[in-house]
């Protein structure tokens, strides 16, 4: 048997034959593709492209929503022997356009949503000549790319090829899927970053492979379950865990309702997870941190009685739990239970309602989950198993699961995967505990970086590939993860640290705060951006009857500093790396202003570059003592 991907979805199409494998949501209800469906659909599609003139190892780009077609045709891009680049529907046309242009990508495959954006490429891509092929039926969006693009082909005339197109190209389709390796590329992922240029990352059939084996196998993931996806299927996360994990142990995915664009799919979030009912979804901190603090949200407006003994049970459920690897003893354990149990009979039960009534865990990854969600969610009886990984790796390098897991951590190293940590002369770090740089070996490290030689050899020396991560084991081999390399605070003494788990702290104490990024670059002291939570600042000037800025900003000052009250973070922060002062910022870093990328987290040298100016203000004797930057901006709260 090959260790390719398609051969898994060949095994599933055998093996699962009629059971249900992806469902979109339409004008008339859930629209369901079986295993063999999907088999059948993408060879017709690869047959299509075969005849459109695609070659072995054409690049081939797909932008759209997570939705069944993207599965089909990523099947048969590679079915075809051509190679899949999936791009994110959040870029901005000029991105997207850098990523088309650097793959050399053939042809398109773009949805309603995206017609926008690829009429403003049309003009810079009019030298590549490339192809479109159309995911929905909307005549108005096929008129408008037909002007500006050579050819325009729609995806349901595709997958349904004449019999004489079938009959002249089946054999070409069976020597070619024949020819395939498991050394062949199947996508190129541009990462955007959060500390520069973005790269395309080459990934195997063999990389998929053995990240999906490793996967099933140390989660011991049961068979037949329902995953809702809500990530975008550009990311590897979903490949591996959504598709590919899918073909091994029969899951059936639903993907969120994204027609009419973003807004329309925040809203259609919850209303999926009633009517698909999963059993598990995949997060990232983002969107389980936007959960909590809706749930919160609900719960403090309810007010009285559900408050306090919504409040209480989180507070005694965290404490029955323990770290989740080391419990309590009996009698702590029998202490906690009962006001936990109450607090789970008449309020956990119907919160958890919000996901399904099957609804059984998140499985994490895309950044470092606080220690505060994991114990809320834990208490609230919908934790999230946090793991670890990059693109470069498949993604998967550890994860915490059901029958494994400690809060705090990444969880365990996937058991085919050699891991070790790394001192900055590329020495192994053999002490318990010691952080230095993650580096790990195995079958799911990626080919390389495309067309980047130099960045290759700098990330992979000697068959290991440096995550550019900081971390450390414990004693228990569970992996801590403490930040990017490249966003480590630098003191004026050239001391170094990373500021992620200092941010963390900020965000979960702090009540008004939005988002932060710590800043020290070779300076006395550390210093914060900071954006606000504006609708819980607001409710507070509205309840407290506040009338002064000057008076809501020692309150703002109270919420950021209120970590260093907590019992979980108080002491657990040098005090030099605890900012001196912070300016609040009039608006969110967000996609729009390119300071979130698309798998949400903040691309922290552009935060600092954008906002140069107000960072060196907090350098002087001014702006350290003076806060009318800050009152200014409270100002405009009260209008």
């Amino acid at each position: 048997m090959k260790r390719t991907v398609l051969e898994m979805l060949t095994s599933a199409s055998e093996r699962y034959k009629d059971l249900e494998y992806v469902s979109d949501k339409t004008d008339t209800g859930w629209k369901t593709f079986t295993f063999s469906d999907v088999e059948n659909l993408s060879s017709n599609l690869a047959i299509s492209l075969i005849n459109l003139g695609i070659n072995r190892f054409d690049r081939i780009a797909i932008i759209a929503e997570g939705r069944s077609a993207w599965i089909i045709s990523e099947y048969s891009i590679l079915k075809a022997g051509a190679i899949s680049v999936p791009l994110s529907v959040k870029l901005q046309p000029d991105e997207l356009t850098f990523r088309i242009i650097h793959s050399e990508a053939k042809c398109i495959f773009i949805s309603k949503n995206c017609v926008p954006k690829a009429l403003a490429m049309a003009e810079s891509l009019k030298d590549q000549d490339v192809n479109i092929i159309f995911l929905d039926n909307d005549s108005d969006s096929v008129d408008a790319l037909a002007k500006v693009f050579k050819n325009v082909y729609l995806y349901n005339e595709l997958i349904n090829p004449s019999s004489d197109i079938i009959e002249k190209n089946k054999s070409t389709l069976q020597h070619i899927i024949d020819k395939i390796d498991e050394n062949d590329t199947v996508t190129i992922s541009y990462t955007s970053g959060t500390t520069g240029n973005p790269k395309g990352i080459m990934l195997s059939h063999l990389n998929y492979w053995a990240n999906t084996q490793d996967s099933v196998r140390d989660f011991k993931l049961k068979y037949y379950m329902k995953l809702y996806v809500i990530l975008p299927l550009d990311h590897t996360f979903a490949h591996t865990v959504g598709f590919y994990v899918a073909t091994l142990c029969g899951i059936h995915l639903y993907f969120v309702d994204a027609r009419g664009g973003a807004m329309n799919q925040l809203k259609n979030i919850p209303i999926n997870f009633k009517e698909c009912s999963p059993d598990f979804v995949l997060s990232v901190p983002a969107l389980t941190g936007n959960f909590m603090r809706k749930i919160q949200d609900t719960i403090d407006a309810r007010g009285g009685f559900a408050k306090c003994l919504f409040n209480a049970g989180i507070r005694h459920g965290v404490k029955l739990a323990g770290n989740g690897y080391n419990k309590p003893n009996i009698f702590k354990r029998i202490y906690h239970y009962p006001v936990y149990k109450l607090a789970d009979l008449l309020i956990f039960k119907k919160v958890r309602k919000i996901f399904g009534n099957n609804f059984k865990f998140f499985v994490g990854g895309g950044a470092a989950l606080d220690l505060k969600q994991q114990q809320f969610f834990n208490a609230l009886g919908a934790p999230v198993f946090q793991g670890y990984g990059l693109t470069e790796s498949a993604p998967i390098i550890s994860v915490n699961c059901p029958s494994l897991y400690k809060f705090g951590t990444s969880g365990k190293v996937l058991s085919s995967i050699n891991c070790k940590i790394m001192d900055q002369d590329g020495n192994e770090i053999k002490e318990v505990g010691k952080k230095g740089i993650i580096t790990i070996s195995g079958l799911n490290v990626m080919k390389g970086y495309f067309k980047n030689d130099n960045a290759t050899k700098e990330a992979i020396v000697n068959g290991r590939l440096n995550t550019g991560d900081m971390g450390y084991l414990d004693k228990d081999g569970f992996l801590y993860v403490t930040g990017r390399e490249k966003a480590l605070l630098i003191s004026a003494d050239g001391e170094k640290y990373s500021p992620e788990g200092l941010e963390e702290a900020i965000l979960n104490c702090g009540h008004f705060i939005n988002q932060v990024v710590l800043y020290n670059d070779h300076c006395k002291y550390t210093t914060a951006l900071v954006t606000l939570n504006t609708k819980r600042v607001k409710d507070y000037i509205n309840q407290n009857k506040i009338t002064e800025p000057q008076k809501l900003l020692e309150t703002i000052k109270d919420s950021f500093f209120a970590f260093t009250k907590d019992s979980e973070y108080k002491s657990k922060f040098p005090r030099q790396w605890i900012p001196s002062v912070f300016r609040i910022l009039p608006e969110a870093f967000s996609e729009q202003n390119h300071m979130v990328n698309s798998t949400m987290k903040i691309v922290r040298f552009k935060v600092i570059q954008t906002y140069s100016e107000e960072l060196k203000s907090m350098y002087t004797h001014e702006g350290k003592t003076d806060c009318k930057e800050n009152i200014e901006v409270l100002a405009n709260l009260f209008k």
